[in-house]
C-alpha cells in the first residue's frame, strides 16, 4: 500500500429494514437497525476484514456498500465520489469496479448455466469484448488465473467441488477488472484445507492486481492470516478498527477481547491455562437494540454510564481506535442519548 488517498470511504453508513408487527391485519411496522452509522476507508491493495457473531450485520453492510442493499443514510465514495448519488449509466460504469464474492459457492452459481457463461456474463453486460474469439480468450484466461483449466468451460456447476465453485466465483467477480471486492465470508463453507488454498490464491490475485478486499468474516484465525487491519462488528456498529497483529496483541474493546480469547490455541498446556472471558447472554435483536453503547447488558465493564452514552471511535493508540469509555486511553466520551 502506497497510497494515502483512499479507494473506498464509508461515512455514517445506516441501513434499516422496515417490518411487520406480525398481526395479519396490522399495518405498524418495525425497524431492523442492521448497519448503524458506520465509517471507516480502505486503501487500494488493502485488506480490510471484518469480524463479528452472526447477526452483528456484517453481510448487510458488505452489500449496502455496493449496492446490493440501498442504503437508509449516509456516504459510500469510490475515488471522492459519492457512488449513492449515481443512477443508471454512471451507476452501471462504476458497478465494475466494485464486485462481490458471495458464501455459499453452491447456491451463488446458476445451476442452468456452463460455468463458461457464468464467468464471462459480465464482459457482455459491460461490452468489454469485440468478437466472440476475444470473449473465449479472455474467459479462458480468468480459468486460469484461479487455477482452473479452461477445458472446464462447459460443464455445469454441479460438477465441480466446493473449492473448484468458489474459484469460478472468484472468477466471474475478476472478469470485469474490479478494484474492490467484498468476500462475504468466501471461505466458511469449505474444508480446512481448502480454506487455505483459496485464502492464498485471494493474496496472490491481490499482489498481482492491486485489488482492495473487505473481507468479511466471523472466523479471527482466517481474517488475520489475511487482513492487514481489522474492525470489529457488534450489533450493527464498528467497536473497534487497528492493525492486524495490533488488534491480537492488544484489544481494547471487552468485546473484541472477548472473541480474542476464545481462539483455539495449539498447545494443550496453555489453552488448559489460560483464561477466557465467556460473555452471557445472546446477541440482542436489532429490532429493539439496547440504549447507549449496544454492547452493555453483555459487557463484563459496563456501568452507570454505558446505558446512557454511545461511544464514538476513539483513538487509543496509535491506528487503534476503539469505541469504549472504559477503555485504556479512550478519552472523552461520546453522546449521550
Amino acid at each position: 500500500m502506497t497510497s494515502t488517498t483512499p479507494l473506498l470511504e464509508v461515512r455514517n453508513l445506516s441501513k434499516e429494514f422496515p417490518v411487520g408487527s406480525g398481526g395479519i391485519l396490522s399495518r405498524k411496522k418495525q425497524i431492523i437497525k442492521a448497519v448503524q452509522d458506520v465509517s471507516f476507508s480502505i486503501q487500494p491493495g488493502e485488506t480490510l476484514g471484518l469480524v463479528g457473531e452472526s447477526g452483528s450485520g456484517k453481510t448487510t453492510l458488505g452489500r449496502s456498500i455496493i449496492r446490493l442493499h440501498e442504503p437508509t443514510s449516509g456516504e459510500v465514495l469510490l475515488d471522492g465520489k459519492n457512488i449513492l448519488n449515481l443512477r443508471h449509466s454512471a451507476l452501471q460504469a462504476t458497478r465494475r469496479r466494485m464486485q462481490i464474492i458471495f458464501q455459499d459457492p453452491y447456491s451463488s452459481l446458476d445451476p442452468r448455466m456452463n460455468v463458461g457463461n457464468i464467468v464471462g456474463e459480465g464482459l457482455l453486460i459491460h461490452n468489454l469484448t469485440n468478437s466472440k474469439n476475444e470473449y473465449r480468450g479472455r474467459v479462458e484466461d480468468l480459468f486460469e488465473l484461479v487455477g482452473l483449466s479452461p477445458l472446464m468451460m462447459g460443464r455445469f456447476p454441479h460438477e465441480f467441488s466446493g473449492g473448484q465453485r468458489q474459484r469460478i466465483g472468484i472468477a466471474r467477480a475478476l472478469a470485469v477488472e474490479p478494484d474492490f471486492i467484498v468476500c462475504d465470508e468466501p471461505v466458511s463453507a469449505l474444508d480446512v484445507s481448502i480454506q487455505a488454498q483459496i485464502l492464498n490464491l485471494f493474496e496472490e490475485l491481490q499482489e498481482r492486481l492491486n485489488l482492495a478486499y473487505l473481507f468479511v468474516a466471523h472466523d479471527l484465525s482466517v481474517v488475520r492470516h489475511i487482513s492487514d487491519r481489522i474492525a470489529v462488528m457488534y450489533l450493527g456498529r464498528i467497536v473497534e478498527i487497528a492493525e492486524g497483529d495490533e488488534l491480537y496483541r492488544n484489544p481494547s474493546h471487552p468485546y473484541t477481547q472477548a472473541l480474542i480469547s476464545g481462539i483455539p490455541i495449539p498447545d494443550p498446556v496453555i489453552e488448559e491455562t489460560r483464561d477466557r472471558i465467556v460473555l452471557t447472554g445472546e446477541i440482542p435483536s436489532p429490532l429493539n437494540p439496547p440504549t447507549g453503547c449496544v454492547f452493555n447488558p453483555r459487557c463484563p465493564l459496563s456501568d452507570e454510564r454505558c446505558p446512557k452514552i454511545v461511544p464514538e471511535l476513539r483513538t487509543v493508540s496509535h491506528d487503534h481506535l476503539s469505541a469504549c469509555i472504559n477503555a485504556d486511553g479512550y478519552g472523552a466520551v461520546g453522546a449521550i442519548t
